[in-house]
Order: C-alpha cells, then structure tokens, then sequence
C-alpha cells in the first residue's frame, strides 16, 4: 500500500471543481500524487502535486485558509502498470481553494483538466469514494 495526498480544488464564488483526467485509471479525478523523497506531511504533498499538476500559484486549504481539512481518507485500488503490480493508494484528501480560475493549466496534454459544477462532477466521475467526498465537501455549508 502507498499512501498518496490528493486534493478537490474549489473555485467557491463559481461554485465549481476542478477534475483531472487520469490516462491510467481511464476517469475524471482529484490532483495528488506521491511523496517526493523527505516529504512526510500529506497536506503539503497534496499542495505540492496540486500546484504541480494544475499550474496554479495561489491555492490555499479550504474553507480556512490557515487551517488544512482532512476530507477524507480513501483506500483505492490501483490496477497493474508498466512498471509496478496492482496495488493500493491509502488517499489523504484536502479541499483546496482558487481565485484564478483561468490560470489553470495541465501539466501534459494527455492530464486534461476541467472545470465543473459539483452536479456535473458528481456524474462524471467514476468511483464512489470520490462522490463521497464531494459530497462531504458541499455538505459543508460553504460552498
């Protein structure tokens, strides 16, 4: 088991969330990824992996921007790849806010990502873990 650090990026006045196309898992999902050697906090490698896959500058934890949430943890399987067997991700998830919706960009052609509203991303992903927790995070109130 590998455990990962993910995050929904939220852009609250537009109510919307953006979604990521991951080639390997054939779906729309949440930015994350894996700890860099020495990183050990999975909030600052969700925030790492975010900014590095969405291109924006100014993402900050939601809904306080000085205090992280945990969202959620989701166990999720990881079908074999070219390199390793199939596997599972231990997922540690955040909600992290934009201002500069129109600043994103994918870090390849192939990493799509998109702008939706939550109904949207609600039926356009494919595993339930990540319908929970969108569904968490507009349970907040604030959003």
């Amino acid at each position: 088991m590998h455990v990962t650090g993910s995050a929904v990026v939220i852009h609250p006045p537009t109510r919307r969330v953006l979604l990521r196309w991951h080639e390997r898992m054939q779906g729309w999902l949440q930015v994350g990824g894996h700890a860099d050697p020495g990183e050990t906090d999975p909030f600052l490698i969700a925030l790492r992996e975010a900014h590095e896959e969405t291109g924006l500058d100014d993402l900050t934890p939601w809904p306080d921007p000085l205090l992280p949430r945990l969202v959620q943890v989701a166990v999720v399987p990881v079908p074999a790849g070219k390199r390793e067997p199939a596997h599972e991700h231990a997922d540690i998830r955040y909600a992290l806010s934009t201002g500069t919706p129109e600043s994103v960009r994918p870090e390849s052609a192939k990493a799509q990502l998109a702008w939706m509203s939550l109904s949207e991303a609600l039926s356009r992903v494919g595993h339930d873990n990540l319908r929970v927790c969108l569904e968490r995070i507009a349970s907040t109130g604030e959003f």
